[in-house]
This record gives structure tokens, C-alpha cells and sequence, in this order.
């Protein structure tokens, strides 16, 4: 009997399982990513300003193979990660700040619980709480200290963390003109779009954009085409052709 690391009929696998909901956690991690007080650690490898496209989707790959693995591959994903962040701190001859560790938790959790509520319907408090459970698991396999218990408790965590660790920064600067560079001014301007409506506000007050916005219409014309089962030449149109078997794989539930 297979031993899973999230249930087959989790909530968080429905989450999950369907590229465009993945596409908008993608989206709330862009903007996050690059307020991160520590997001000089991502400059630092170099890899996020030469491919931010491809650095957020490695991280979306991650929580998806923990998601949707037996409990010993999950596991090991989960120590690979570590392993990685290790050596990045063993080559800068630094650590990375136990705080920015959790606040990846906590926005992968956030996105997760907000993404689905935008494209699908409203979670209840068992469901969020169930979200909340499969990060905190990965956090505890990862030996982070001082991480919130429980839902309830993590709410709290996750506003107090929103107000101590943004800032808008240069690298917030230099991200989102990489991020409009390897988009497109199309994709770029829709990317913002989705931000804007999807992000808590906190992080809308600190993003380097304009604060108008008219995609909520569309939005809702979106999930009516959703339910239609129609929406895949719509999620096609959200990234470059180079990115389209990435896309694919999101797709797949399980």
C-alpha cells in the first residue's frame, strides 16, 4: 500500500493540480520573491536575474513533486532543497536568515489558499488549515525553528512577517524589468494584473507598479470558461513558447 506525502483526495492536491491555479502561485511568488528583504541571496547564485521565469517555476516543480510524491520521495525533495540552499550558504560563507526559509512557507501557503479562492471558490477553514499542515510538514523536515502550529497561530505569523520582511529595493527594480525582459510586454502587463488582484495588501502597497486595476472582469469571464473546460488556449498565452512543456506537466492532476 502506497504511503503518500499529501492524501490523493487532499484539497491541496486539487490546488495543485491544475496549471493555472499553479500559474497564479507562480505569479504571487514573482512578486513576494523580488520584496524579499533576502532576495539578495537569489542574486547572489546569479540564477534569478538570467532566468526568473525558470528559477520560480524550479520552485513551483518542488512543492508539486512533494505534493504529488509517496512519502520517501517527498521526503527526499524535501532534503535535496536543503541540501542546495546549504551550499549556496557554504559558498557565500554566509546563512541564509532562518526567517526567509519560513517566508517561503508562508507565501506558498498564502498563494495556495488565494489562487484557488480567485479562480474557483471559497475554502473552508478545514481546507486552509489542511494547506497550512503540508507546508508546516516540509518546514519540519527542513529543521526550521519557531514555526506557527497551527492555522490560526500562522495567520498572524504570516502578517507579522509581511510588515517586518518587504521592502521595495533595487533588486525589486532590476526583477520586474527582467521579469517584463523574458515576458514580454503583453505577459508582463498581465502579470501585474494578476498580482494586483491576487496579493495581500501589504505587498500591493510595495510593488513597483501601478496600483489600477481591470482584470477582475476578465477574471470572471475566465472561470465561466474554465467551466467549460476551454481555457487552455487562455493558459498558453500566459507564458512564452520555450516554457510550454512546463506548462504541460502543471497540468496533470493526480
Amino acid at each position: 500500500m502506497k504511503h503518500w506525502f499529501v492524501q490523493p483526495n487532499s484539497i491541496v492536491r486539487h490546488i495543485w493540480g491544475k496549471a493555472d491555479t499553479a500559474l497564479f502561485i507562480f505569479a504571487g511568488a514573482a512578486a513576494e520573491f523580488a520584496l524579499n528583504k533576502a532576495v539578495d541571496w537569489l542574486y547572489f547564485t546569479g540564477r534569478l536575474p538570467a532566468d526568473p521565469l525558470g528559477r520560480l517555476f524550479s520552485t513551483v516543480t518542488y512543492a508539486r513533486k512533494i505534493i504529488f510524491s509517496e512519502q520517501e520521495e517527498a521526503l527526499k525533495a524535501i532534503d535535496q532543497i536543503t541540501y542546495i540552499h546549504k551550499g549556496v550558504e557554504q559558498n557565500r560563507g554566509a546563512q541564509i536568515p532562518e526567517w526567509a526559509y519560513r517566508d517561503v512557507l508562508f507565501l506558498l501557503i498564502d498563494y495556495s489558499i488565494r489562487s484557488f479562492e480567485l479562480l474557483d471558490r471559497k475554502l473552508t477553514d478545514v481546507e486552509k488549515s489542511e494547506v497550512f499542515d503540508v507546508f508546516f510538514r516540509v518546514g519540519e523536515r527542513m529543521h526550521l525553528k519557531s514555526l506557527p502550529s497551527n492555522y490560526a497561530e500562522w495567520l498572524k505569523t504570516r502578517d507579522e512577517h509581511l510588515q517586518q520582511n518587504l521592502a521595495c529595493s533595487t533588486y525589486t527594480i532590476d526583477l520586474y524589468q527582467q521579469y517584463k525582459k523574458h515576458l514580454g510586454v503583453f505577459r508582463f502587463l498581465i502579470l501585474k494584473q494578476v498580482q494586483l488582484n491576487l496579493v495581500p495588501g501589504r505587498v500591493k502597497q510595495l510593488l513597483p507598479i501601478k496600483k489600477t486595476s481591470w482584470l477582475k472582469p476578465i477574471l470572471q469571464l475566465y472561470t465561466f470558461i474554465r467551466r467549460q473546460k476551454m481555457e487552455g488556449f487562455v493558459k498558453k498565452a500566459l507564458l512564452p513558447v520555450a516554457y510550454k512543456a512546463q506548462l504541460s506537466e502543471l497540468d496533470v492532476n493526480h
